[in-house]
C-alpha cells in the first residue's frame, strides 16, 4: 500500500505541474487562432488623417564597422520625408572604425566611453541625456531604436507613424531575419521571432492589450522618455524591462505588422549560448525586481490587468519549475537504479512512473515546439527567404534549439553573467530586401 501511495504522489505532483502550466499558458493557444484570424485585417481605416512627425533613428553600436553602413543606408532610403528623419549612432566603447564609418554614411555620432556601465540600456540613457543638454529639450516626436546589424524595410517609418497616429507611445515591429537560411541556429532564432510577431504581439494588439518590445526595431515617444527621465532600464534584458514597466504603469505598447526590420541572427552555438545566457539571466533579474509589482497589477490595474498577467507569464521562470520536477523524477530514477534492493519508497513501480514522466516530458516539449515552428513557418511562408526544403528541415531542428534552453536556464541561475557583444558580419542582401 505504501509503495503504491508513493507512486500516486509522484503521479499527482507531475499532473499538478502539467495542469498548472496548461492553464497558465492557455491564453497563448487563443492567441494562435487570433494570429491567423487577424492576419489580413487592416488598421489604416481607423486613421482619419495621418500627421507626419519628426523622428530620430537611434542605434547603439559597439565595434560594428562591418554592418553599420547597411543600417544607415536603409534608413536614408525610407519612404518618408527626408527632412523629418535624423539618424544617430551611439559609438559605445568602440575601438574600431564604427564612428568614422557612421559619419561617412551621414549619421550623427555620439561617442561614449564607460567600461563600468556597459550595454544598450546605459548607452540609450546616455544618448537621451546628451541630446537634452544639446537642445535644452528633446526635439523629436519620438525615437526608433535599432541594432547595428539591422536592415530596415523602406516603409518602416511610414507604417510605424500610422500606428503612432492611433495614440500609441511605444510600438514594436515585425521582426524578420537577414540570414534565416544560413544554418539551423539562425533559422531557429528567426522562427522564434516570427512566432513572437505573428502569434503574440499581433493578437495582443488586436485585443487592445500591451505588446512586448523585443530587442530592436521599436518606437518610443518623447512623452515616455520625459516621464521616465531618459531610459532607466539597465538590466541585461532592458527591452523586456521596459515592456514590464509599461504593463505596470498602464502604457500600451502597440504593434505594426507592416513595419519590417531584418535582423542578423547568431550562427554558431557558442554565440547563441552567450546571448541566450544573457537573456535567461536578464529574465531572472526581472523576476527579482518586478514579480510583486506585476502580481499587484493583475489585481489593482483593472484597465490593463491582463497586460500584467501576460508579462508575468512571459517572464516567469517556467523552465526552472519544469526542470525542478524533471530533476525530482530523475533523482528518484537514479536512486531506483543504484539502490534496487531498498523498498522503503523506490521500487519497480516508482522506476516506471519516473522514467515515463521524463520520457514523455521531453517528447511533449519537442512536439509542442515543433507544432509552434510548423504553424509559424506555414503562416509566414512567403516572408521567409530560403528554399522550401530548408523550411521543412529547420522545422524539425527548431525544437532541438529550444531544448538547449534547458541547460542554459540552469547555468544562468547560478552563473554571473555580463553583457557581451555578438560579432556581426556584412553580407550581400541585395537579392533579399
Amino acid at each position: 500500500m505504501g509503495l503504491s501511495n508513493m507512486s500516486f504522489k509522484i503521479d499527482f505532483l507531475n499532473a499538478m505541474v502539467l495542469i498548472f502550466m496548461t492553464i497558465a499558458y492557455a491564453y497563448q493557444i487563443f492567441f494562435l487562432f487570433l494570429g491567423l484570424y487577424f492576419k489580413y485585417k487592416k488598421v489604416d481605416k481607423n486613421i482619419d488623417k495621418i500627421k507626419m512627425y519628426r523622428y530620430a533613428c537611434v542605434c547603439s553600436a559597439r565595434n560594428e564597422e562591418a554592418v553599420i553602413g547597411q543600417l544607415i543606408r536603409s534608413l536614408k532610403n525610407q519612404n518618408y520625408p527626408k527632412e523629418l528623419i535624423d539618424i544617430y549612432v551611439i559609438a559605445d566603447n568602440c575601438t574600431d572604425l564604427t564612428a568614422f564609418k557612421a559619419k561617412q554614411e551621414g549619421a550623427y555620432v555620439i561617442s561614449r566611453f564607460d567600461k563600468n556601465n556597459r550595454g544598450k540600456g546605459y548607452a540609450l540613457d546616455y544618448f537621451f541625456h546628451q541630446l537634452q543638454k544639446r537642445y535644452d529639450c528633446l526635439p523629436y516626436e519620438g525615437y526608433f531604436v535599432f541594432d547595428a546589424d539591422n536592415i530596415v524595410d523602406v516603409n518602416f517609418v511610414k507604417e510605424m507613424n500610422k500606428i503612432h497616429n492611433l495614440g500609441y507611445d511605444a510600438i514594436t515591429s515585425y521582426r524578420n531575419s537577414k540570414n534565416f537560411d544560413e544554418n539551423w541556429i539562425s533559422a531557429s532564432y528567426s522562427i522564434w521571432f516570427l512566432r513572437e510577431s505573428r502569434f503574440l504581439n499581433y493578437p495582443r494588439f488586436h485585443c487592445n492589450t500591451s505588446c512586448a518590445i523585443s530587442g530592436t526595431g521599436f518606437f518610443v515617444s518623447t512623452k515616455l522618455i520625459n516621464e521616465n527621465n531618459g531610459w532607466p532600464y539597465h538590466l541585461l534584458t532592458e527591452d523586456i524591462e521596459f515592456s514590464v514597466n509599461c504593463a505596470i504603469n498602464g502604457n500600451l505598447i502597440g504593434y505594426c505588422d507592416k513595419a519590417v526590420v531584418y535582423d542578423e541572427q547568431p550562427v554558431t552555438f557558442s554565440q547563441s549560448w552567450t546571448q541566450r545566457m544573457r537573456w535567461s539571466k536578464g529574465f531572472y533579474q526581472i523576476n527579482t525586481h518586478y514579480t510583486i509589482e506585476l502580481i499587484k497589477g493583475i489585481f489593482v490595474n483593472k484597465k490593463h490587468r491582463f497586460s500584467s498577467y501576460d508579462l508575468l507569464m512571459t517572464t516567469a521562470p517556467s523552465m526552472i519549475l519544469t526542470l525542478s520536477v524533471i530533476g525530482f523524477n530523475l533523482f528518484l530514477l537514479i536512486d531506483c537504479i543504484l539502490n534496487p534492493s531498498r523498498l522503503s519508497y523506490v521500487n519497480t513501480e516508482t522506476l516506471s512512473v519516473t522514467s515515463n514522466y521524463i520520457f514523455f516530458a521531453l517528447i511533449n516539449f519537442y512536439l509542442i515546439m515543433y507544432f509552434c515552428g510548423v504553424v509559424t513557418i506555414l503562416s509566414e511562408w512567403k516572408k521567409i527567404r530560403t528554399t522550401s526544403f530548408k523550411k521543412i528541415i529547420y522545422s524539425f531542428m527548431f525544437p532541438i534549439f529550444m531544448m538547449t534552453y534547458i541547460p542554459i536556464a540552469l547555468v544562468a541561475l547560478f552563473k554571473k553573467v555580463e553583457w557581451k557583444p555578438i560579432k556581426h558580419f556584412a553580407t550581400d542582401n541585395s537579392n533579399h530586401f
